[in-house]
């Protein structure tokens, strides 16, 4: 039996999908549904699910079929399976297309940090090192160049080969520099050594406490920052006083004191060295105006070493530290007539006590001056006292003017007795002065009564300077 057409139910419409690559062909819009056809009259169907099936996505793939499926097509991208990679050949060709961008590492720059500006400006103190370098400023050449040196790469500045210049330059000189002291230094120890060593001395010399009164000598030459006050001398040089020489020997004295008493102070034997060796100098040089210009009063007196040793011993001298001079400036008095030897007796005591006088002003040293005002005032009266005596024979023209002589050396005594007596400063200043202009005019007469009695009159004729 059949069953009748308008009973049997019509077949859904299926859907070709072929398996081929997707490609970006426009999306075609989703088809219509189809419209069922009208039920024929019938039993009634059964009723639809509350929940419908979801529509089939027409993105998703196919439901696998009953046949093989057939393989995905090669990448023609990809590279090849199992060849290693290309080496990377900064020489060759580039690539071309979008890959042929150069990794970061192989461009030569970090990503993010760019190139730095190249520099346009020179660091001021590589200049300023070079010059001074160039100019033997070593000191500023070394600071500039190492203040440079740390600037520029912190400022991205020019002027490093200057700072470098500048700092060899410096260092170049520092080294002659540094050579120059320690040649200097070698010789004023060579020096020290030679004439500073108390155990032996240069070829040709003596120790100091070797000479003898009358004996002319020359010092050796000082070291580099000494002087004659602060130089320790052990051994001179012995000449004959015929022959160019800078010191001759007056005479010795010794200092007080021969217990372990300490060490005085250079003051202190200045002082004490000048009492003693005025006398010695003026007994050997009796005649003070035949003293060459230059040859001052000059003495050596003990260290501390022979100080602790017990020696007391001071060395009087007349010493010139730049010129060398011949002859002796010792006084021959069997070669002195009666008369020039009374006179040259008679000023020596007044000459000592001048030499004493106090080095600064009498309203500076207002007791000093008294003292030594006090003083003057009798050296003034002796030596009126001694040219004034009997039984000497004065030629006619020195009487007169030794006689004008004891009238000012009077006054001047007279004058320095108001100074020593003064009670303020004032009188002393104005009292002191007073004498000091009468010794200038008592000076003027002693030249003419030198030139009576056939002494020098201080042009030192006879003097020979080598």
């Amino acid at each position: 039996m059949s069953t009748p057409e308008s009973d049997a139910a019509a077949p859904e419409p299926v859907e070709r999908v072929e398996l081929t690559k997707p490609t970006a062909a426009p999306v075609p819009a989703p088809a219509a549904e189809p419209t069922p056809a009208p039920a024929a009259p019938g039993p009634a169907a059964p009723a639809a699910p509350e929940h419908p099936a979801p529509a089939p996505d027409p993105w998703a793939a196919p439901a696998p079929g009953p046949g093989p499926v057939a393989p995905p097509a090669p990448d023609p991208w990809a590279a090849p399976v199992g060849a290693p990679p290309p080496p990377f050949d900064p020489d060759g060709p580039r690539p071309t297309g979008w890959a042929a961008v150069v990794p970061a590492a192989q461009a030569g720059f970090q990503a993010g940090f760019p190139y730095p500006a190249a520099p346009t400006v020179t660091n001021g103190f590589a200049v300023a090192a070079l010059v001074t370098g160039l100019l033997c400023m070593w000191p500023l050449a070394l600071a500039f160049a190492i203040v440079a040196l740390i600037q520029i790469p912190k400022r991205n500045e020019k002027g490093r080969g200057m700072a470098v210049t500048g700092l060899v330059t410096g260092v170049l000189g520092a080294i002659v520099t540094l050579v120059g002291f320690i040649g200097l230094a070698a010789a004023g120890f060579e020096e020290e050594e030679r004439y500073g060593d108390t155990r032996y001395g240069p070829k040709g010399s003596v120790a100091i406490n070797d000479l003898a009164t009358g004996d002319c000598f020359d010092q050796p030459p000082l070291s580099s920052g000494q002087t004659a006050e602060t130089a320790s001398v052990y051994w001179v040089r012995r000449v004959p006083c015929s022959s160019p020489h800078h010191g001759e020997v007056a005479g010795f004295s010794n200092l007080a004191g021969r217990g372990p008493a300490e060490y005085p102070t250079l003051t202190e034997i200045e002082k004490a060295a000048a009492r003693l060796c005025n006398p010695v100098r003026d007994d050997y040089a009796l005649d003070s105006w035949l003293v060459p210009d230059g040859m001052e009063e000059s003495y050596y007196y003990p260290s501390r070493t022979g100080w602790a040793s017990g020696d007391r011993r001071v060395t009087c001298t007349f010493q010139d530290e730049t010129r060398t001079h011949t002859g002796s400036v010792r006084t021959d008095r069997t070669k002195l007539s009666q008369a020039q030897r009374t006179y040259l007796d008679a000023v020596q005591a007044y000459n000592g006590a001048f030499a004493v006088q106090p080095e600064g002003e009498a309203d500076e040293e207002p007791a000093e001056y008294r003292t030594w005002a006090k003083t003057m005032a009798g050296a003034c009266r002796k030596e009126v006292a001694d040219l004034s005596a009997n039984g000497i024979d004065w030629p006619a023209g020195a009487r007169a003017k030794l006689i004008e002589l004891g009238a000012v050396e009077l006054d001047a005594a007279n004058a320095w007795d108001a100074a020593a007596k003064s009670t303020d400063d004032e009188t002393l200043v104005r009292e002191v002065r007073k004498a000091q202009a009468l010794s200038v005019k008592s000076n003027k007469l002693a030249v003419d009564i030198r030139s009576e009695l056939g002494l020098s009159t201080g042009e030192q004729a006879s003097e020979v300077r080598a």
